[in-house]
């Protein structure tokens, strides 16, 4: 979900945070470093290890022999540093029989009426050769069949893509009945719309609405994955957080009874065969409600990896993030991988497959985005690769060093040429908004942060 919200508590509430400063920082200043500590107990293990040929099967194509690399030896390339659709955060992008769709997100505002208030897209572009150029196919309109959209999901099932869920940022004043453009509205805040409906298409173009009330609650941050030719919608969260509405609210003991609803997370799971009939699979799974956490399928397991619970640390400067991890079969029963990998606990990250290696990289975090790719064969144990995500030179004794650069909120595609045996993950766009305004800018902190969404493509893979 969107970190930039507690860009205003600083602004907003920087009086109410004066007490906690200090916890908040030695704890933020442990998870972050809890990536490095990881890294020197988790060193030498099987990532590094050359893949083995001993059991090699009878027929497998020479070309197809490297299935298992060593993923230190992955490079990241820039693809597109600027492409020709806008810079977003909380886009999707899918691999449709070998042609990328990119659709959705939303940019911040350079004077924001109030806080998140964003452009919000619902444009579809597709790329014909892996991100390198991209065609519209559909504008950013409100004649678009769907709403605009960002923190929503987009799968493939068969010879169609399916748009899921997600929110907008719509305007309202803080005083029910007077209109937002009305002098007399003292305050504007948001009152986003959280969606619950499903869209399917096989170009872009053109849209059919499998429904547009599914029975599991609207909702953003969801994750959603297909398995068994199943869609499995879990988890998210709804309504805006005290964050975003007023950040001082967040510390009032006893909240206003009329006010805005309290967020609300979640940890059921939904599935459906069509997008149009559901199932319930389970209305309280195991795993703590949450939103935000990365997902991906291997081995026939669905895998549900990390997320947050909130924005805003307690009293004690606790983050309300996660870095658990969980897998399934059905969506029914779930078995815990980990209480916690080795990677800090966070959100807005992606993971994917590649070479038969779980690979996790980006997300948020504090004071500082974690800057490490971490890899995997079962989601338990987990090594750092020696390069960081985007090429980011991170460093040891420095944990700010190259994490500039590092992402949250952005999307992945994992590209797979079975005729090749060419594997790659393909990361687009993202978000690098941050909390504290840096020394010497002359700037506002908006100001700052206006520019720090993204509009590139890289690639993660093997020459």
């Amino acid at each position: 979900m969107l970190r930039s919200t507690l860009l205003f508590l600083l602004v907003l509430g920087c009086c109410h945070a004066t007490a906690n400063a200090k916890s908040i920082f030695q704890y933020t200043q442990f998870a972050h470093i809890d990536d490095v500590a990881m890294q020197k107990y988790v060193v030498g293990k099987s990532a590094a290890r050359p893949s083995s040929t001993k059991h090699k099967k009878r027929g497998v194509h020479k070309r197809h022999s490297n299935w298992q690399r060593d993923l230190n030896q992955a490079t990241w390339q820039t693809i597109q540093y600027e492409t020709e659709w806008a810079k977003r955060a909380g886009l999707q992008v899918v691999n449709l029989r070998g042609k990328f769709y990119l659709m959705g997100g939303r940019s911040p505002v350079l004077e924001p009426r109030f806080p998140n208030e964003s452009i919000l897209y619902n444009d579809v572009w597709v790329s014909y050769n892996k991100g390198s150029s991209w065609q519209q196919v559909q504008s950013n309109s409100e004649q678009s069949p769907w709403p605009a959209r960002a923190y929503f999901k987009v799968v493939t099932k068969g010879n169609y893509m399916y748009l899921i869920g997600g929110q907008n940022f719509k305007p309202a004043c803080a005083v029910p009945g007077i209109p937002v453009e009305s002098p007399a509205c003292p305050q504007i805040i948001p009152a986003s719309d959280f969606f619950n409906d499903v869209w399917r298409s096989k170009d872009g173009k053109k849209w059919q609405q499998m429904t547009a009330n599914a029975p599991w609650q609207g909702r953003a941050g969801l994750m959603v994955e297909v398995l068994n030719n199943r869609i499995y919608v879990f988890g998210g969260s709804a309504n805006d957080d005290c964050a975003i509405i007023d950040p001082t609210s967040c510390q009032n003991p006893n909240p206003d009874p009329n006010g805005p609803p309290p967020r609300e997370y979640f940890n059921d799971v939904w599935s459906s065969g069509n997008g149009v009939h559901w199932r319930l699979e389970s209305s309280d799974a195991p795993w703590s409600k949450r939103a935000g956490g990365a997902t991906l399928v291997k081995g026939g397991y669905i895998y549900l990896l990390g997320g947050e619970f909130g924005f805003l640390p307690d009293a004690q400067g606790n983050l309300p993030y996660l870095n658990d991890v969980w897998k399934s079969r059905n969506g029914r029963k779930w078995t815990k991988v980990t209480d916690a990998a080795q990677w800090s606990p966070r959100p807005g990250h992606q993971c994917g497959v590649l070479y038969g290696k779980m690979a996790c990289f980006g997300g948020f975090g504090i004071p500082f985005n974690p800057p490490r790719v971490w890899v995997s064969s079962d989601g338990k144990d987990w090594n750092s690769l020696q390069t960081g995500a985007w090429n980011a030179a991170y460093s040891d004794f420095d944990p700010s060093a190259g994490t500039d650069i590092i992402k949250y909120d952005f999307d992945i595609v994992e590209y797979r040429n079975w005729r090749t045996g060419e594997q790659a993950i393909f990361s687009f766009g993202g978000d690098r908004e941050v909390f504290f305004l840096p020394p010497g800018f002359p700037g506002t902190l908006p100001e700052f942060n206006f520019n720090r969404v993204d509009n590139d493509v890289w690639r993660f893979g093997f020459e």
